[in-house]
């Protein structure tokens, strides 16, 4: 079973047990976890699920809709940043590990 790992700016980490083809935003809203609002419902609309991805994993490209978002967030965009609404695990991604930013909004 995948798992994604959130790290928050205080240093607590939560690792979450998912099924294939969870999102990073849907699983963080479903479970609770702080700092991911995911306001648009994932859409990529908002970049209210803005996190920094760990280490070098293989992603999609980010879709032109999902890179100008980016431009929106509220903490500094990096290499690093996706939207979590964009990212699902599974199919080969069976762990993912995120940082989560200090804020959203």
């Amino acid at each position: 079973m995948p798992t994604i790992t959130y790290h928050q700016p205080s240093g607590e980490r939560t690792t979450l047990e998912v099924a294939e083809g969870a999102t990073v935003m849907r699983t963080a809203v479903t479970n609770g976890v702080p700092g991911i609002v995911g306001e648009c419902g994932g859409q990529a609309m908002c970049a209210t699920c803005h996190v920094y991805v760990r280490g070098d994993v293989a992603l999609p490209e980010r879709s032109e809709d999902e890179d100008e978002m980016l431009d929106c967030t509220s903490s500094e965009r990096t290499d690093a940043s996706r939207l979590g609404c964009q990212i699902a695990v599974g199919g080969g991604l069976d762990s993912l590990e995120v940082d989560v930013p200090a804020s959203q909004v």
